[in-house]
């Protein structure tokens, strides 16, 4: 399939996941991080900027049976298994919406989860309705291909940016700020300390980092800041545009 996009350590694709990533050569991928749907667009509300605003993203977070979630989960998550390299490792980020789901279907796939890593929001939105505490958490589960597999983690950067301490699995830090959304914002963007952080612990420079779900290329950005090359997928053409524009001016704008 051509490229949407393509540059000298970044490719763009505008496409469906499930589809384009059967064409993809096996064992080809040293890492993978994903931010799937989280199936959480249920008509409710949330706060926005201090306002009242809906939760739902868009037709492709619609929520569903629990079958077909899980049967979506273990869909892609099978072929990302295909494409990565023996001692390859995958991130994926979630919420309880999905995130059981996805743990389940990684051990059906055979992988082995080796982190369950806590993001703590440090200014989330408040919760309206006053029934329950404040989500202010997402979970970020890392996972290599086999029990066996040699996965590669830079424990030493990790403590030295932790003070000199073996990092723990709670991280926390701000929501997206604006200046990452000065070309256009997409609503389940990811801030870039976050992917930063996640490369510099399971990547080498020059490996192959996929995001089968890139939305608005955070993830492509990280890679380009840190000398990673870069496999983006999304079948939204505005979120594939707006990675586009972020990955040609990522280093421009300092993001």
């Amino acid at each position: 399939m051509t490229p949407y996009f393509k540059d000298e350590n970044s490719t763009l694709y505008l496409a469906d996941s499930l589809k384009l990533l059967e064409d993809f050569d096996d064992e080809s991928v040293d890492v993978i991080f994903a931010d799937p749907p989280y199936f959480l667009s249920n008509n409710g509300t949330t706060c926005n900027g201090g306002k009242r605003s809906s939760v739902n993203k868009g037709d492709w977070d619609k929520a569903a049976t629990f079958e077909a979630k899980h049967e979506f989960n273990l869909e892609w998550i099978s072929l990302c298994k295909n494409i990565l390299k023996p001692n390859g490792t995958i991130w994926i980020s979630g919420t309880l919406h999905n995130i059981y789901s996805v743990g389940m279907a990684l051990e059906q796939n055979g992988f082995k989860i080796m982190n369950n890593i806590t993001w703590q929001k440090t200014n989330p939105p408040p919760n309206l309705s006053c029934k329950y505490f404040t989500h202010s958490t997402e979970t970020i589960l890392w996972a290599k291909k086999s029990a066996d597999a040699k996965h590669f983690f830079n424990y030493e950067l990790m403590k030295e940016l932790n003070g000199g301490k073996q990092m723990k699995d709670v991280w926390s830090g701000a929501l997206t700020p604006h200046k990452e959304k000065i070309f256009g914002k997409h609503p389940t963007q990811k801030p870039l300390y976050l992917l930063k952080k996640i490369l510099l612990a399971s990547t080498r420079e020059g490996d192959l980092v996929l995001d089968p779900f890139c939305g608005s290329g955070t993830t492509g950005v990280a890679c380009k800041l840190l000398g990673r090359n870069f496999i983006g997928i999304d079948n939204n053409a505005d979120f594939i545009a707006l990675a586009r524009e972020r990955l040609i001016r990522a280093h421009e704008q300092k993001l």
